[in-house]
């Protein structure tokens, strides 16, 4: 839903898929860019961030960034504590964060979409099946079972045949920091308990891996840490038609695990933002930015709202 009002009216009007908007305002560079920046939080977003601080740094040899990824739930208290400048997430922040946040400062932290992001769910690459639905996952992923399905234990409650029939399922899924976790979580258990075997793992491509090493192993992630030793799954939200993980899927809506991925910052309403944070934000933005985001795999942002954060940073 989230996602669905951020781009409301904008996917009949894109023709690009998995390249940036053209209408992306190209980055220009200002002159006295300097300092230190701290980024702490996703770990879905960490490679991005490195790239971008990369890129940025090359524009701005003056410039140095930090960047730490342990879990979205890492991002609020670095940044209620001045502790890091930037706090990028894979979900939106809790109303308890927004709260002890506000109660320090006297104002909201300022959310910023930087990136679209399939939330991807992954088989080995040998496994034969093409798609889940939501109700299958929850089957598979929960104990309490809130879309009402049967525990799926195997491959074959799962809808395998043959030699996969009896093998049992290998979950994988990300410890309780994540983002990631929490997004899975809400939306595809809808708030249920994870069973106990989910294997959790520290990071993306801890969860990556391990099901690249284990035949009968899934789990979820975003699309950006896809290898070659691992399959996406196409899904279902209501058990009809599969839809694959594209852009045009996540912007239809028809995808259901499409995200925003985030950067929070403390912006004040009254005050003009720092000169070293705005353009760093507004280099995620441009379309070199975006570029970026594309080579790591995730999906770009439309022209149209990238403009509307640069212009709130500008204010």
């Amino acid at each position: 839903m989230i996602l669905a009002l951020a781009l409301a009216g904008l996917g009949t009007q894109l023709s690009f898929a998995g390249d940036v908007d053209p209408d992306l305002p190209v980055y220009e560079p200002v002159p006295g860019v300097s300092g230190n920046l701290d980024s702490i939080g996703s770990d879905t977003l960490n490679n991005l961030m490195t790239l971008w601080a990369e890129s940025f740094q090359a524009i701005y040899p003056n410039v140095h960034i930090q960047i730490e990824g342990k879990g979205s739930s890492t991002a609020p208290p670095a940044l209620i504590e001045g502790t890091a400048q930037l706090g990028p997430m894979s979900r939106e922040m809790k109303s308890s964060e927004i709260d002890k946040f506000e109660a320090k400062y006297g104002y909201k932290p300022y959310q910023i979409g930087v990136a679209l992001d399939a939330l991807a769910v992954f088989v080995h690459k040998d496994n034969p099946l093409e798609g889940l639905s939501l109700k299958q996952l929850d089957s598979i992923f929960s104990s309490t079972l809130k879309r009402g399905g049967e525990p799926i234990e195997t491959w074959g409650q799962a809808g395998m045949e043959g030699d996969w029939a009896s093998r049992s399922i290998s979950t994988y899924g990300r410890n309780s920091a994540s983002g990631t976790y929490g997004f899975f979580k809400d939306v595809t258990l809808l708030k249920g308990d994870y069973k106990a075997t989910v294997k959790e793992q520290p990071g993306s491509s801890a969860v990556v891996q391990g099901i690249g090493s284990d035949l009968y192993g899934i789990g979820y992630s975003g699309i950006g840490y896809k290898t070659s030793g691992v399959k996406v799954l196409s899904l279902s939200a209501d058990g009809g038609k599969l839809y694959e993980p594209s852009m045009a899927n996540c912007l239809s809506g028809d995808y259901p695990l499409a995200r925003l991925l985030y950067i929070y910052i403390n912006k004040n309403p009254v005050e003009e933002l720092n000169t070293l944070t705005r353009e760093f934000l507004k280099f995620v933005l441009s379309k070199q930015g975006q570029e970026i985001v594309v080579k790591d795999g995730y999906y770009p942002l439309p022209a149209e709202i990238a403009a509307r954060y640069i212009a709130d940073l500008e204010k």
